[in-house]
Formats: structure tokens, sequence, C-alpha cells
């Protein structure tokens, strides 16, 4: 049989030769760094034999798959160790998940971070032991009496859901057994380096009716480096937590009172409205239209546009005069409300309407955190209805706006293009339009991206910005969504130059995404300390006497007078202290007042990242501080 490698090179091999020795063949180095592999574009444990001609690519931790292939084997590995410190502990999903891996347990034990230590020591012992994973496979029924009999009563539950013909695979690694799709690795001695990192309640299958379960997550990697690099971007990440950093520098919270409905203090509201006329001030600038549609509309609007069959278990409804009504989602079906108001020509194409819409999305408790994750947010939404021939242009100045708005605030990104998702709308042909657009105008933007499959909206396929972040975790935000199908449902025309009727195309797209998870990723991203355009507070005056409180209050009038942002501290407090106070609330600037300042006529500057920048005139600073907004200077 032949086997095709990615670089175009091809081998022969017998029949039945397992992967493993197949990247054995390859070299040394690939035989000792492979993890899994594809066949056919398909992965697989390293163990599997090929029977007949195929493209195999191998994988290593360098790669997405082998990642998962190495961390999901820890799972399995810590599911061992939990077993055997305590026994009785009932499984139920263990799965490599981005950057780790969790393990659902149903035991008596009250598992806390303090057991991890006994856990950890028994997950080196399995590893040191180097213990093969050997999968095997059972029909349905034997399966069923095989889990029944070990008293896993949550696999039990996983494998009834499967189809009766269904061949149940399992992995074997010693003495512990668990149902697996895989792949893994091809033993416990792969996986060194582990660290197990937190544990929480979860409910079997995210239902809250189900029992709640107690989860432990962890990570793995292949050297202690990578391993030691990770933990110090997770405490760096503690430190720069949005939600404590809300909070202490008084800029927004969740409450029990409305868990996943953020409050915005007066100081979040800054930066919030300055995110939005920034927004509104691009938006013009590039020829879009400011819309406002309903927060609550109709059922029979929701089924017209799909999203009440489609996406019905994420909205909030009520009833109004004996009607059934929904909070939006999404603005989309309100857009085409306006739209349809009036006729439209060609010549009118393309309309680029923006919404800064409000919508509310029904998210399980489990799911919330702090603004990453919410139950109402504003979306910075548009919609942009075109004709085909004007498709891959307006696609492609979507991308340009998104690169200039992240480029702002320095972000890096990285593009996915996804593809139909099983569960959607509309005909083969459209979709396969839609996506080859996408495609289209990417490669003429110049942006490397790579395929997602089955990750599309049900309307249409999608390009997402995954933005990545100082500490170098990301962030999907951006989205532009090309649709065929709701123009259709909502029989949405123009008049061509043929003077005939003719359906309009139409982009969903956000830059954002939520203002409101934006500025927790910003909140993050910048540790609080704000760039000065966005800052809440740019600049605070403070005395070191009270002889020069007039001054400070005369300056800071200036300040204000001039648009900036700024604030005194007249308090007979230490001036050390006072500077302490203000660079622990990140202002970008402070303004020293002694009695020489006064006497001077000047203001001694320090700079928030600089430190101590001399002395000038108020006036000069307000110059300087003016560029620095207009620019947006990071």
């Amino acid at each position: 049989m032949i086997v095709t490698f990615p670089d175009g090179t091809s081998r022969e091999y017998e029949k039945g030769t397992r992967l493993i020795d197949v990247a054995k063949s390859l070299g040394q180095k690939l035989y000792k760094n492979a993890l899994s592999a594809s066949v056919n574009g398909k992965t697989a444990d390293l163990g599997t034999p090929l029977e007949e001609d195929a493209s195999v690519r191998f994988h290593t931790f360098a790669d997405d798959e082998g990642r998962h292939a190495l961390r999901h084997t820890a799972s399995h590995i810590m599911a061992q160790a939990v077993k055997r410190l305590f026994p009785g502990t009932v499984l139920a999903i263990g799965p490599a998940i981005e950057n780790g891996f969790y393990y659902d347990f149903d035991t008596d034990k009250r598992l806390s971070e303090e057991d991890f230590a006994a856990i950890e020591a028994e997950m080196d012992r399995i590893v040191k032991a180097n213990l093969p994973l050997e999968r095997f496979e059972m029909p349905r029924a034997e399966a069923l009496e095989f889990v029944r009999g070990r008293g896993e009563t949550y696999k039990v539950e996983l494998i009834e859901d499967l189809p009766e013909e269904a061949a149940i695979s399992f992995y074997r690694q010693g003495e512990f057994v668990d149902l697996c799709a895989g792949p893994h690795v091809p033993s416990t001695g792969k996986v060194r380096k582990i660290k197990l990192l937190s544990v929480a309640g979860a409910y079997w299958r995210g239902d809250e009716k189900n029992k709640m379960l107690q989860r432990i997550y962890g990570t793995a990697f292949e050297r202690k480096s990578d391993l030691d690099d990770y933990l110090h971007r997770l405490e760096e990440a503690k430190k720069r937590d949005h939600r404590k950093l809300g909070r202490e520098l008084d800029l927004f919270n969740l409450m029990d009172e409305g868990p996943g409905f953020p409050f915005f203090y007066p100081k979040g509201m800054i930066i919030k409205n300055t995110l939005i006329d920034f927004w509104r001030e691009e938006h013009v600038r590039r020829g879009y239209e400011e819309i406002q549609t309903p927060v609550i509309l109709s059922r029979d609007l929701w089924e017209r546009s799909g999203h009440w069959g489609f996406y019905g278990q994420n909205m909030y409804t009520t009833r109004i005069d004996e009607q059934d009504f929904a909070i939006k989602p999404m603005n989309c079906a309100g857009g085409m409300l306006v739209y349809e108001r009036r006729i439209h020509s060609y010549r009118d194409l393309p309309i680029r309407m923006g919404e800064l819409g409000l919508v509310h999305r029904h998210e399980l408790s489990g799911a919330l955190h702090g603004l990453m994750r919410v139950r109402c947010f504003t979306q910075d939404d548009a919609h942009i209805f075109m004709t085909r021939e004007q498709m891959i242009d307006e696609i492609m100045g979507v991308i340009d706006l998104t690169r200039y708005v992240y480029g702002i605030f320095g972000f890096r990104f990285h593009v996915e293009l996804s593809t139909r998702p099983e569960k959607s709308m509309g005909s083969d042909e459209g979709w396969e339009t839609a996506t080859n657009a996408l495609r289209e105008a990417l490669e003429k933007s110049g942006l490397p991206y790579k395929v997602n499959p089955g990750d599309g909206a049900f309307y249409g396929p999608k390009i997402d910005f995954h933005l990545e972040d100082s500490i170098g975790r990301t962030w999907q935000c951006g989205t532009i969504q090309l649709d065929f199908q709701m123009p259709e449902r909502f029989e949405l025309t123009y008049v061509g130059a043929d003077g005939e009727k003719h359906r309009p195309v139409m982009i969903h797209r956000v830059i954002f995404g939520s203002i409101e998870r934006f500025i927790g990723i910003l909140t993050e991203h910048f540790a609080g300390a704000f760039p000065a355009w966005l800052a809440p507070v740019q600049v605070r005056v403070l005395t070191i006497t009270d002889r020069c409180d007039a001054r400070a209050m005369e300056i800071d009038e200036r300040l204000k007078e001039a648009g900036l942002r700024s604030e005194t501290d007249l308090r007979n407090e230490k001036i050390g202290f006072k500077i302490r106070e203000a660079q622990g609330q990140r202002i970008p600037y402070m303004l020293v007042i002694g009695d020489k300042e006064v006497e001077n006529g000047t203001v001694s500057v320090r700079s928030r990242s600089e430190g101590d920048l001399g002395a000038m005139a108020a006036e000069d600073f307000a110059g300087k501080l003016c560029e620095e907004i207009q620019t947006k200077k990071l």
C-alpha cells in the first residue's frame, strides 16, 4: 500500500503496518515526538494499523491535535489516580479542553485542592509505569453490560444515547478502563508534566436539573519549562482578572440580584461611552448609518427569521396582549424590517446599517463569567445589504475596518473560516457560494486563515477574528457572517438595472462583538492601566501643601476646559501616599504642585509608565496629553 505525506512524498508499506512504525521509518526524532496522527483527515492513535492507501500526517505537541491527544490521556491518568485513591468513585466525562483537561467525578469524598498533592503523586506513579493505552471495541449490548458491571452509571447513559448498531470503543491502561472515542498517546509515559489547577461543581450534562458532580481541572505539557511558563501566565491572569479590577477601580460589577446582568458604574460608563464614540466616528467615516430596533419583538417575527426554531432555547420570552413575544437575542430580525420599509434600487446598494443593540440570551448559570459570558450585552452590530457583485468588496471593507480597530488597541489576531454546521438552513449551493466568497475576500486581503469545519451560524458561514492579549490568551470577538437565507425568508428585494426585482445578499458583522465583553478583555489586556484616551480619569492634580490648593483647582479647571478628564487630590496626606494611590488607580498622569511649582507657574509631571517627566507649563502638558488622546497612543 502507498502512504502519502503532507510534503507530497509517498512511501510503500506492507498492509497492517502501524502508524507508529510508519513514523519510525521517517526518522528517530518523529518517532520520539509523535503523539497521534491523521489518516485521510481523521485523527487516530499511533497504534492504528493501515490497511489501504492513505494520506497520513503526524501530530506532535506543537500541533493542536497532538496537544489534545496528550491532554486527553492526562484526563484518563487523573481518573485512574482518583479511582485508586477514592474507591467507589463513579466516572462521568473527561475531555481535553483548550490549554488543559478536566474530569467530572461522582464521589462521596469532598474533593478540594488539598487533595491535589496526593492525586498528582499517584498520577506520577502511573506516568512512570509507562502503561500502554490499548483500544478495544464491543457491540453496544455487550458494552452496556460491561459498564453496568463496573457500576459506571453515567457511562451507561452515554452508551444508551448511541445508535443500536454502533461499535463502542474503550481504552485500557493497567487496571483502568474508560469508555472513550480517543485518540490517545501510545502510553502514559508520554505525559511528562502534569499540574492540577482547580476543582469546581458541574451539573451532569450541563443541566441544573441533574446531579452536581465534582470537576477537577488540570493541564499537561511535554516540558517543565513550558508548564512553568503557563503557570506564570495563569498567575498573571489572576492579577489581571477583570472582575477583581472592575471592583477595585470602581468600573463595573456583577451582583447576586442580577446574575449575568452587568452593573456599570460612572467610571465604567466613561470607558463604554468612549468606545461607542470611537465606534460611531469610524462607522460614519466608512458610510454606515445608525439605526435602533426594539428590544422586544413578536414570536411571528422570530419564526420568520428562523431564530424561534434554531435558537429558541437561548431566548427569553413573554406574553403581551395574549400574544407571544421574545426579547431579542440578536439584532438582525429588526434590521430586516428596517430594510423592507421601502423599495430599494440597485443604486442604493450597498446599504450599511449599524446598530448598538441591547440583546439578551439565556445562559446557564454555570457558564456565566464576569463580563466574558453574560445574559445581557450590547452588540456593535451592522447589517450590510448588497448585490452579489458587491460581496467581495464589502467583505474586504469589513476586514479592513476590523484590522484598523484591533490595531488601535495593539491586538494581534488570527482568523478562522467557519463552515456549515449540522443544524442549519438553506441550500448546499447557497452555502458553497457564500463560503467561497468569504474565502476569496480573505485571500485578496492577504489574511492567513484556517478552516473551522461546522462552526458557522445556522444561516451562513462566517469569518471569526481571535484576538491575542498581552499574556498570550486568545478571545473570539469580531465576526463576518455572509447570509443568503434571511433575505430569502423575509423576501427582501431591490430593483435592478433591468427593472426587475432581485434578492440582496446580507452581511452580519460585529467588531467588538459585545461591548461589555470587549471591556472585560481590555481590562485584562491592559491590567486596568488603560491608554490615556480610554482611561476614566486621565490626570490627577496632587498638592504637597494646602497652600497649593487654589492653584491646583485652577489647573484642574483649565484641563477640564481642554476636554480632559481631570480630578484633584487636596487631602492632607503625604505626597508619596497620594502618588501611590493614583498609581494604584492606574491614572495615566499625575501633576504634582508644591510651593516651587506655584512660584514658577509650572507643574511637575509624573507618568504612570515612565515616572518623573520633570516640570512644564500646564498648557504645554495639556497640549501633549490632547495630542496623545487624539492619536490614541498606546
